[in-house]
């Protein structure tokens, strides 16, 4: 341990199950496990503490890593979040077989040490609470997609009700999760006024422009090609010496890229600049698929813009 509090880039990997974190430091080749409960915790942050991290990074987990990201960042840790498929990547390409939770540290050690990602704040305690609400209110429209399909499908009148039931009560709590939304939002001026901001560009309605709000909190801050990475929207093209294959989007945050093709069809009705935009790819022969992955691309750098520059949306003159 001596030997790695010496190491002035250092790196930490952290994998992340359900109840066990294993831990591999880089290039010192230290590996150990602790639990993932507030004791195990306690015993990681005094094992890294003392050391000289360059990162500590752990793979997106689906919310296994929360306790673990917020609990190492309040004590200053420089902790970050890097995406699985990319470190799976990382790993094929290092050749690598063997599958267990302590390689699986490692490669997500060397693969911070290789990539060296940018360590960013973490989102504020607000903002998580805001895309926690968000996030709920896709299950509850989840929900309510899901029994109205049931009822397409069935004939009998008492599951006829039944559904009829669930769906109202459902509504109701859809309603009432919107009017905390509102609250929320409304309540903050910065909030309210980046709101109305993304709000101003036709096509863009409450629910993306608070749901990049929540969980694009780096809006405005990163320019168009960092941003587009982050909401899964910037395109890969596989490439091996003179041939090259078809671009392709991967990654990023589901959740932003999802909003961000609504609105892409929004605009692409409502939106002068983008419905033009748009035209000209069709016509430029590009299938509707791509014109549609473009649109929402140039949908978020106008976002982005207009939230770096605290500047509504104004259409081009001609």
């Amino acid at each position: 341990m001596d030997a790695t509090a010496q190491e002035p880039n250092a790196y930490a990997g952290i994998d992340v199950s359900k109840d066990r974190l294993d831990v591999h430091i880089h290039p010192a080749g230290e590996a150990f496990s602790v639990s993932r409960d507030a004791a195990g915790l306690e015993a990681l942050i005094e094992k890294l503490k003392p050391l000289a991290l360059k990162a500590v990074a752990m793979e997106a987990t689906g919310g296994f890593e929360s306790a673990v990201v917020a609990s190492l960042a309040a004590v200053g840790l420089p902790v970050i979040v890097v995406n699985p498929l990319q470190v799976r990547k990382f790993d094929e390409a290092l050749g690598k077989h063997a599958k267990t939770d302590t390689v699986d540290a490692l490669v997500i050690a060397r693969f911070a040490e290789a990539t060296k990602p940018e360590i960013r704040p973490l989102p504020s305690a607000e903002t998580l609470a805001l895309a926690d609400l968000m996030a709920r209110r896709r299950q509850i429209i989840q929900m309510i997609t899901a029994e109205r399909q049931r009822a397409m499908r069935i004939t009998n009148a008492s599951l006829h009700k039944s559904i009829a039931r669930v769906l109202n009560a459902l509504t109701h709590e859809l309603a009432s999760l919107d009017d905390d939304i509102d609250t929320t939002v409304r309540g903050s001026p910065i909030w309210r006024e980046n709101e109305d901001l993304l709000s101003s560009v036709p096509g863009v309605g409450k629910v993306i422009a608070r749901t990049l709000l929540a969980e694009l909190p780096e809006l405005g801050t990163l320019d168009r090609r960092q941003i587009a990475v982050l909401a899964g929207l910037a395109p890969h093209t596989r490439q091996s010496g003179k041939w090259r294959g078809k671009s392709f989007i991967s990654g990023g945050r589901t959740s932003c890229r999802t909003v961000l093709f609504m609105g892409a069809l929004a605009a692409a009705k409502h939106n002068p600049d983008l419905k033009a935009f748009r035209q000209r790819l069709i016509d430029a022969g590009k299938p509707k698929m791509v014109a549609a992955i473009a649109v929402a691309r140039k949908l978020l750098t106008i976002l982005n813009a207009i939230i770096r520059d605290k500047a509504p949306w104004m259409q081009k003159t001609t």
